[in-house]
């Protein structure tokens, strides 16, 4: 008994008895059969009163014993609470009416069976009685009752239902229906019996911890009975409390050991044959609980008893990846302590214990684990453990392969080693018993395919876990063995990998020491500087560089000749490359843009100051440094200077752009070039892996505006006639620049130019060259303009593709010109402008029929948000004009300058005269307009003008100072509109400079006083618009005159002629019809149906006679209808309306139906009004107000 180990073998007991004679019989192992088969329980609660929670058995394994076998015996040993049964069954078979029976035989087996069970501590009993199915249901007899209740009142006596009924039979399978009851008596009488028991042996192990201190005490017999508590709660299928009382028994364990009283143990190691490679989580390998007992057991025996233990639960519960992390940590733990008494032990005992011990227990682990289901992050966690297992049984070897001298004594072999100084000299006598560590320790060749093999192992784990950092530093170890066998290409091979996997989990320092291991690799091995070798100094420098200073990074005193070698080596090997070598982001530089750039002043371009920091601790040989600015869409400029090397730290320098717009431009790149080398830095977009924190705001850069340089700004024309080719108008300003030549090209996404149709044009205001009407110099679909003076526009006009589809047009607009003073110097601007395609004001026009004349209103309205003053309009011919037709506007008066803004447009309204009826010519629509901004601008430059004389720059400054002015608040548009005073606003920008301060008063005080000049002066736009007039087959005007008699055919005027309610009035309706607007030559003499309908007017009239009729129409003749009408109240009435339709022509057809001639009608009555009045008279009404009141 004493040398069993405990284990999960260990099953509750239930003993199980019936009368001698039953027990004799065939059926008796039938009832034992069917009760077995509803073994093991399940889902058992069990709430203890040492435990809040409640525990849940999932499945309880339980044997089914005779009563008489387990014997009462006494041990000093304590015992698992499981050796004795913690339930008794009876089993009692008859009928149930069978009262005679049980009172002379049945209850007097039952009373000695009771008086036997009931004497046993921890113990409960409880009667099962079976009978079958088919005689359950026979009545009992009233007086006398059954033998089942019976049974309850004879053995009842604590109130706790023992007796059970079954309703079994052998011949019947009536499946676990019929147990469910017995089950959960038996579930509820193992609980009750455990829960007895676990308060005893609880309490007993508190009374031994408590007399720690008293004489005669012993931890190891304190140990054995709180183990039995431990293994009790095991066999219960309760692992979580198991394990709890071992932690409980270690933590005692190293309270007893701080208090260095170990007397109840044996040495703290005895090593024998066999203890550095036994298996570490194996219980079975000594009889370690009689060691226990006989206080021999030595503490290197005790922890591994008590870890093999505490896995083999951890096991059970499917806590697998505990079980690798906690070997791992006892190895690494327990191997420090083994250090103290390294002198007894056998030579290699500490380094082949854990090499064993490591292995052994990722083999147990891997058992274990086939019996769970381990996926996910498990899974890695899992794999992870094992991999550190294996990684520590790979640091032994580091160990042994120093100490035997098949590695050398250096890093990464070294991290774990001791000197040979510190190195402890053994006196045991003893050899370790590990057959594959002997063979590597006899044989270099065996001990090198361990090492890899041990490594590739513990790689695999890392990587299958997601443990690369773990994976990439062993991966440098096999480098470095590679390299220290004289393997150099695989080992050149490993370090020139190996960087590129640390530098995202930023172990700068592995990272570094790779490089610096792949840089002298790459000289032992005598290869030629490459790009491979450029790129590998590169990484290096840059891990020098972020990790500055760090171990393991250089192998040198003197860091900066070494650097400074290197960086010479670079140098040399850049400038034998055949092409440009690009390197990004490389730390070696770093620059800082001065946020504002500067005007040359007497040239054109830019200067912007960078400070360059290198972070190098010696010169960096560069020669030029170039800085990109993007700026919208594909604008972009480049600074850049010539340099004679970096030096170390920081220096300020002046980049020069020649040619570059003004605005706010971003940093796009730097580049500094060394030979052909290039390192490169992008920052627009910074690398995705780099958390949103640490990631650098944009760079902005602000570059002023030159006004002298040269510009070049793309309109519309000043001229736009609608239906001809669409053209713009280009400008170019040459400034202060003698241009020599410049090349000019226009693009836009979906618009073809077509540069060999452009003309100079001549306007704008300001130095422009004369009117030519020559076509343009044009090369390579560019337009070429040569020697043009300074202060010089050159305009001209170029044909583009129809734009009609598109709202605006973005036209990107290169010029790439040389200027007299620097002719060898190319400068290209780059602008991107948006042209609207619509046009700044739309034009509606509306026509009205009037016999023979045409009556045409047009109404126009801006397209945009901005005002547009409107000059005139004029509605003409074409050249030479139409015979016959006269053109006429209505306006008596000269209107002046008129505003359109958004909210209020312009109408004019034009009469046609034709004498020889339509027209068929198109006519055009002259406007003369220009936008409100574009003639303030004009009366400011002219007053600018007058203030500031001689000099070109102050005048366009103190213009955009003006302008910017009156952008800014919109208050005196209003005045502007109706007298011309312009009322700049005052703005803290005018006392910023005293030079420009009182040209600005003078300015505005001119302005103030400005008034709109007439005749309108300045250059003025124009539209030419076609216009088509319309045709109209059939002109009607209605007329209905109220006549004085029936019979009279002279009408009268209703103010003349008393008019009454209710009176009934004669009238006639009088249609002319005019067929001058016809569409087809002969329309004069054709004849029309046609249909009228007086309105229905009745609120106000009652219409009698034909209110609706056809007719036939004819050129120039009147239809006479006569009517009826009568006033429905007085007051002042328009009269009935009369429309007039046309009815469809027969013969004719459009689009396969039936033609209908056009027609317009207009009242010449519509403004006529009949005065009613109230119909007179008088009326007697008599009443009797009666004479008696009585």
């Amino acid at each position: 008994m004493t040398s069993a180990q405990s284990g999960s073998s260990q099953r509750v007991l239930v003993s199980l008895a019936a009368a001698p004679h039953i027990e004799s019989s065939t059926k008796w192992n039938q009832v034992q059969s069917a009760l077995r088969a509803q073994l093991p329980l399940r889902n058992i609660h069990w709430k203890s009163a040492s435990h809040t929670s409640i525990r849940t058995i999932q499945e309880l394994d339980v044997d089914l014993v005779p009563l008489d076998t387990p014997r009462e015996e006494h041990s000093q040993i304590p015992m698992t609470l499981l050796e004795k049964p913690l339930l008794n069954i009876y089993v009692v078979v008859c009928q149930n009416t069978d009262l005679e029976g049980y009172k002379t035989t049945v209850k007097k087996q039952i009373k000695d069976w009771h008086s036997s069970v009931t004497t046993r501590k921890n113990q409960e009993w409880l009667i099962v009685h079976i009978v079958r199915p088919d005689t359950r249901i026979q009545t009992a007899n009233f007086f006398k009752g059954s033998v089942l209740e019976k049974m309850k009142s004879d053995f009842n006596t604590d109130k706790r239902e023992r007796c059970v009924q079954v309703a079994w039979s052998s011949e019947t399978d009536a499946g676990p229906v019929v147990w469910a009851e017995l089950v959960n008596k038996i579930k509820d009488g193992l609980l009750t019996a455990f829960d007895l028991a676990v308060a005893q042996r609880e309490e007993e192990v508190k009374r031994s911890e408590g007399q720690r201190q008293m004489p005669g005490w012993n931890f190891c017999t304190f140990f054995i009975l709180k183990e039995s508590l431990a293994s009790s709660y095991e066999g219960l299928n309760l692992p979580e409390d198991a394990y709890a009382q071992y932690e409980e028994l270690e933590a005692s364990f190293y309270h007893v050991l701080k208090e260095d009283n170990l007397s109840w143990f044996g040495t703290f190691i005895t090593p024998t044959s066999g203890d550095d490679s036994a298996p570490l989580l194996s219980i079975k390998r000594k009889a370690y609980r009689d060691l226990i007992l006989a206080n021999t057991i030595s503490i290197f025996d005790f922890r591994i008893y008590l870890l093999s233990r505490q896995c083999e639960l951890l096991a059970q519960r499917g806590r697998i990846g505990e079980i690798s992390k906690k070997a791992a940590a006892f190895l690494a733990g327990f191997g420090r302590r083994l250090r103290d008494v390294e002198e007894t032990l056998p030579p290699f005992f500490i380094e082949s214990w854990i090499y064993s011990s490591a292995l052994t227990s990722v083999e147990y682990c891997d058992n274990w684990a086939s019996r769970f289901s381990i996926t996910g992050t498990k899974l890695n966690s899992f794999d992870a453990a094992k991999g550190e297992l294996l990684d520590l049984a790979r640091t032994q070897l580091d160990i042994i392969g120093v100490t035997v001298g098949y590695l050398p004594q250096k890093p990464p072999f070294s991290s774990s080693c001791r000197t040979s100084e510190q190195r402890v000299k053994t006196t045991s006598t003893l050899s370790i018993s590990n057959n594959d560590l002997l063979k590597a320790i006899d044989d270099a060749e065996a001990f090198y395919k361990l090492y890899v093999d041990a490594t590739n192992r513990a790689i695999e784990l890392y990587t299958k876990a997601g443990r690369r950092k773990f994976a990439l530093r062993l991966h440098g170890s096999l480098a470095a063995l590679d390299l220290h066998r004289g393997e150099f290409q695989n080992a050149l091979s490993i370090y020139t990998s190996l960087p590129a996997h640390y530098a995202p989990h930023m172990w700068s320092s592995l990272e570094a020491f790779m490089l610096s291991k792949a840089l002298d690799t790459h000289a032992d091995y005598q290869q030629e500087k490459d790009t491979e070798w450029i790129h590998i100094l590169l990484s290096f420098l840059k891990s020098y560089i972020d990790n500055l200073g760090a171990e393991l990074l250089m192998h040198e005193e003197d860091r900066v000749e070494y650097i400074t070698r290197l960086v010479d080596g670079l140098h040399q090997a850049a400038a034998k490359l055949e092409s440009d070598l690009a390197h990004p982001n490389h730390p070696a530089v770093t620059l800082k843009v001065s946020p504002n750039a500067r005007i040359a002043e007497t040239k054109d371009g830019c200067f912007l100051d960078v400070t360059a920091h290198n972070h190098l601790p010696c010169i960096l040989p560069a020669e030029t440094i170039s800085i990109v600015l993007a700026g919208r869409d594909s604008e972009r400029c480049t600074f850049s200077t010539l340099i004679t090397g970096l030096p170390s730290g920081k220096t300020t320098l002046t980049l020069f752009c020649p040619a570059v717009a003004a605005g706010t431009y971003l940093l796009d790149s730097s580049e500094l070039r060394v030979a052909k080398l290039c390192l490169q830095w992008q920052y627009r977009k910074p690398p995705s892996k780099i958390p949103s924190m640490r990631r650098e705001t944009p760079v902005l850069v602000y570059v002023p505006k030159d006004l002298l340089a040269l510009g070049v700004n793309v309109s519309q024309p000043d001229t736009i006639e609608l239906g001809e080719p669409p053209t713009l108008l280009v400008a170019v300003a040459t400034g202060r620049n003698h241009i020599l030549k410049a090349i000019v090209k226009l693009a836009s996404s979906g618009v073809t130019f077509e540069p060999k149709d452009a003309y100079y044009y001549s306007g704008g205001g300001g130095e422009t060259v004369e009117k030519r009407s020559e076509r343009l110099q044009v090369v390579d679909n560019s337009i070429v303009l040569e020697d043009i003076p300074e202060h010089t526009t050159v305009s001209f006009t170029i044909p583009h593709s129809d734009t009609s589809a598109f709202q605006a047009m973005k036209i990107t607009t290169e010029v790439k010109y040389m200027t007299a003073p620097e002719p060898s110097l190319s400068r290209t601007i780059q602008t991107t402008q948006v042209i609207l395609t619509t046009l700044p004001i739309s034009v509606n026009v509306e026509d009205f029929f009037r016999g023979s004349r045409l009556f045409s209103k047009f109404a126009i309205s801006t397209t945009s948000h901005q005002h547009v003053r409107i000059c005139a309009a004029q509605l003409m011919t074409q050249e030479g004009g139409l015979d016959g037709v006269k053109i006429s506007p209505t306006a008596t008066k000269n209107r002046g300058v008129m505003t359109v803004t958004p909210v209020q447009p312009v109408n004019f309204l034009f009469h046609i005269d034709s004498t020889h009826g339509p027209v068929r010519e198109s006519l055009s629509l002259l406007i003369r307009y220009r936008m409100l901004r574009e003639e303030v601008e004009a009366v400011v430059d002219k007053i600018v003008a007058q203030v500031v004389v001689a000099s070109p720059s102050l005048h366009t400054a103190l213009i955009n100072q003006l302008v910017e002015a009156l952008e800014g608040d919109a208050g005196w548009v209003d005045l502007y509109g109706i007298t011309g005073e312009l009322k700049v606003p005052d703005t803290p920008k005018d006392t910023a400079n005293e030079e420009t301060a009182e040209l600005l008063r003078k300015a505005k005080e001119l302005l103030k006083y400005h008034r709109h000049p007439s005749p309108p002066e300045g250059k003025w736009r124009e539209i030419k618009i076609p216009v088509d007039v319309p045709y109209m087959n059939i002109v009607a005007s209605v007329s209905v005159q109220i006549r004085s008699t029936p019979f009279s055919n002279s009408s009268v005027k209703s103010s003349s002629l008393p008019l009454y309610a209710g009176q009934p009035m004669s009238a006639t309706i009088s249609i002319h019809t005019s067929f001058h607007w016809g569409s087809g030559t002969g329309d004069k003499e054709r004849r029309y149906m046609l249909r009228y309908d007086v309105e229905e007017m009745v609120r106000d009239w009652l219409v009698s006679g034909p209110k609706r009729g056809d007719f036939t129409a004819a050129n120039g003749e009147t239809k006479v209808v006569p009517i009826t009408l009568i006033a429905l109240h007085h007051g002042e009435l328009a009269l009935p309306k009369v429309s007039v339709t046309a009815l469809p022509m027969d013969g004719e057809l459009t689009m396969g139906s039936m033609a209908v001639p056009s027609i317009e009608t207009f009242q010449i009555h519509g403004a006529e009004t009949a005065l009613v009045l109230p119909r007179g008279g008088r009326s007697t009404f008599v009443l009797n107000m009666g004479s008696n009141y009585n």
